[in-house]
């Protein structure tokens, strides 16, 4: 069985665990939210395009769904709906609309969720009206969104010297800092100072750390730490989701702000990549595996070189510096905590395709957030100032989608 069967065959164990677990509640918004983040990843898209995809889907369902029932403030486009249109059908064409746009590829499974949605509504005029509204909000999302480069850049050029070979695959997303932000002035906004010089203390701390706990065989990890990096090889957006799902499945939630939240969520996540490719490619620092068998070259005594390490995952195809799984879980949680203030915190929990559809379970934010920064080390492909940097990048960008979209009144 090849590496994408094994993840295949894992993702279907995450959902059968899922049918199997009890729920506390769930409503039409988050019941999509589950089929867009699988149907995310049965196309396989690449963890940046997946993310953008999902905000923009989730993007058009609150826009829909807050036009019909005018619980909050219109963000940005304003829609107007008929009075009594189908909050259900306006969800259910947003993020059908929105997935036949974006992952025109899963078709079969788009039509199909579609189809299974629209017949538990009833026929008439509200649901015809729900369906206009939730097809007009795409169209405004995307029509703002035209100015985005997404296509691959074919001008990327490798730093390299004149005759010394350089391995030939392209690396992920060097396009995306060209992107337009939801919640950022520009992609640069948070851009952090240069990583840690390799004279430096944080250096010689950081590289024998991660040549100690992060390789694939003779680490000194705990069998604890292996599952935790296990769990966290996982990059795509559905891991994430669960853990947002375990706030909006709370009792005493409506679907308009659960719409909010998965958009403030979606949207945050979305910035927290276009911000730390910029970084990346700004920085273009080397990853462990490169440093750990150049160890000699880097001028530091305390750091030696070994020749033959490599990580205990396969290291992700773009520069190390800074941490893409730490901005992206610290955005996500800077907004939760917006979300929930001083209220009580639930039971964080979401299951991985990489660890055999294992299940997680986290009593506060914060204890989720370090433990994805933590596994990034145990991975071997993040130096821990790398994981540092990116949480607070992270904290900055749901910070300012907390601003935006979870004050009161707003």
């Amino acid at each position: 069985m090849n590496r994408l069967s094994r993840l295949h065959a894992a993702m279907c164990l995450v959902l059968v665990g899922f049918a199997a677990s009890p729920q506390v509640r769930a409503d039409v918004v988050t019941d999509w939210n589950r089929t867009v983040t699988q149907i995310a990843a049965d196309a396989k898209l690449p963890p940046p395009l997946s993310n953008r995809a999902i905000a923009l889907v989730q993007t058009s369902v609150y826009l829909a769904t807050n036009a019909i029932t005018h619980q909050y403030a219109p963000t940005g486009v304003a829609l107007s709906a008929p009075a009594g249109a189908s909050v259900d059908a306006a969800v259910a064409a947003a993020n059908h609309a929105a997935l036949l746009k974006l992952m025109s590829a899963q078709q079969a499974a788009i039509d199909a969720a579609y189809a299974t949605a629209l017949a538990k509504i009833p026929e008439g005029q509200a649901k015809r009206d729900g369906i206009a509204v939730g097809e007009q909000a795409v169209a405004a999302v995307l029509a703002s969104r035209t100015q985005d480069v997404v296509a691959p850049v074919e001008s990327y050029r490798p730093l390299t010297q004149a005759g010394a070979y350089v391995p030939t695959t392209l690396p992920a997303v060097p396009q995306w800092p060209q992107r337009t932000p939801w919640l950022m002035r520009e992609a640069a906004q948070f851009r952090p100072g240069p990583p840690p010089a390799l004279s430096s203390q944080t250096w010689v701390r950081d590289y024998n750390e991660i040549k100690a706990v992060g390789g694939k065989t003779g680490s000194r990890r705990t069998a604890a730490q292996t599952d935790m990096a296990r769990f966290w090889e996982a990059t795509m957006p559905i891991i994430y989701y669960g853990v947002v799902r375990s706030v909006a499945d709370q009792n005493g939630r409506d679907v308009t702000r659960n719409a909010r939240l998965l958009m403030a969520v979606s949207q945050a996540m979305d910035d927290a990549l276009i911000a730390v490719f910029d970084a990346k490619y700004h920085y273009n620092f080397w990853r462990p595996i490169t440093a750990i068998r150049n160890g000699d070259l880097d001028g530091n005594d305390a750091t030696e070189r070994e020749a033959s390490w490599v990580p205990f995952i396969e290291t992700p195809l773009h520069p190390e510096y800074p941490c893409a799984h730490c901005i992206v879980s610290s955005a996500m949680g800077t907004v939760l905590k917006g979300e929930l203030g001083t209220g009580t915190v639930p039971v964080l929990t979401t299951t991985s395709y990489t660890a055999d559809g294992a299940r997680r379970e986290w009593t506060t934010v914060d204890d989720f957030v370090k433990e994805v920064s933590e596994a990034r080390i145990y991975d071997g492909v993040h130096f821990r100032n790398s994981t540092e940097v990116g949480a607070a990048m992270g904290r900055q960008i749901g910070a300012l989608s907390v601003a935006k979209y979870l004050q009161p009144g707003q």
